[in-house]
């Protein structure tokens, strides 16, 4: 498998900034399935390539996956700042297209993510279902409301920054589960340790109120690469 870091030019975001990629050897990069598979808060596009072996996962399923840096946005248009929202769920994949000829089809995306990064996974497969054939969330951070209410690990400075003094529907996970119609697969997991297992369970609660396919586990854990490691790899053994 070819590990790529690519420091590139974002139009949407006006700057360079990077991704690590890994393709496969053994297939064509516009026949394998795509992830895109999102960082935490306190984490850049390396994290998940040094911390878990989703490498290794991606050789044994024939899968690209891409790991793009997005700060600590919250992968948001933000109220004051860029639109990494938009930098994620519509110019990163004509980009990777681009460079690499990853597939555009829907059948053959997946986005996932971990923490800050399982809130911008569901996002993306929320706001755009058509795009995404599957979307996983491991530990997300999805209870934004609750979060601008009261977070131990951003400032209610930062929060304003990023989502504005009202949180508007088109970033909250729980609106969006209202209005979506033919929603991807969604898989979410979490750790029953985790300071933000509340987080989860509410949003199991709203999946299964809307009816939508979705499967979720819950298992021994806290908020570290140990659970994410292991969520991803059972994700991977889910999808492809």
């Amino acid at each position: 498998m070819a590990y790529i870091r690519c420091d590139f030019k974002s139009l949407v975001l006006d700057m360079r900034t990077s991704m690590i990629v890994f393709l496969p050897d053994e297939k064509k990069v516009s026949e394998a399935p795509v992830v895109y598979l999102l960082h935490g808060l306190s984490d850049n596009s390396t994290a998940w390539s040094r911390w878990s072996n989703v490498e290794r996962y991606a050789i044994e399923h024939g899968v690209t996956v891409v790991m793009p840096e997005v700060q600590r946005s919250f992968y948001t248009d933000m109220s004051l700042g860029l639109d990494y929202f938009k930098f994620v769920s519509v110019e990163l994949r004509e980009i990777c297209h681009h460079f690499f000829n990853t597939p555009t089809a829907a059948n053959k995306s997946y986005v996932m993510g971990l923490s800050m990064g399982g809130y911008g996974a569901l996002k993306c497969a929320l706001t755009y279902p058509k795009k995404f054939a599957g979307c996983a969330a491991f530990s997300p951070a999805c209870d934004i409301e609750s979060l601008m209410i009261d977070n131990v690990k951003m400032n209610k400075k930062e929060m304003k920054a990023i989502f504005g003094e009202k949180l508007q529907s088109k970033d909250s996970i729980f609106s969006l589960v209202k209005k979506v119609k033919n929603a991807p697969f969604i898989y979410l997991a979490c750790g029953e340790e985790d300071f933000i297992f509340s987080h989860s369970e509410k949003l199991n609660a709203a999946l299964e109120e809307k009816d939508l396919d979705y499967k979720y586990e819950h298992w021994s854990g806290i908020h570290d690469w140990a659970f994410w490691d292991e969520a991803v790899k059972r994700a991977f053994n889910l999808y492809f």
